[in-house]
């Protein structure tokens, strides 16, 4: 078995995300807070800004979070606080299948897509005091 496999399978690394990303129609990559970032319409769909520790970054609902823990929570875990509870979700990359991987990157994507064609909402002036 080689080093880059575990249990037959290939791990996947920065490279792979980045590589599987981009794979999908209209994805750019570009840069948010030093970190690469992975963009749909000009916004993000997912993340390397915790690649140091080993982990992808999905912008995902808080639904889809909690489905993807459940069946797999030795690959997918909410993003620590406020982002994490918004749907942000860690992909742990060695412990992740190429299919498992595009699975969840095509979901966030997805998502983004969707949202992109949404009619964004108006904001409403407040009322001040007069």
């Amino acid at each position: 078995m080689s080093e880059n496999s575990v249990q037959g399978r290939l791990i996947m690394k920065v490279a792979d995300f980045r590589r599987i990303a981009l794979s999908f129609e209209g994805a750019e990559e570009g840069s948010h807070m030093g970190a690469a970032d992975f963009r749909v319409g000009g916004r993000i769909f997912a993340t390397l800004a915790s690649a140091k520790e080993g982990y992808g970054n999905l912008k995902l609902t808080p639904e889809q979070q909690a489905e993807f823990v459940a069946e797999l929570p030795e690959v997918f875990l909410p993003v620590h606080g406020g982002w994490g509870r918004s749907g942000m979700t860690h992909i742990r990359l060695a412990k992740a299948s190429e299919d498992v991987l595009t699975g969840a990157l095509r979901a966030a994507w997805a998502l983004r897509v969707e949202n992109n064609v949404k009619p964004k909402r108006k904001r409403t002036p407040t009322s001040r005091p007069g």
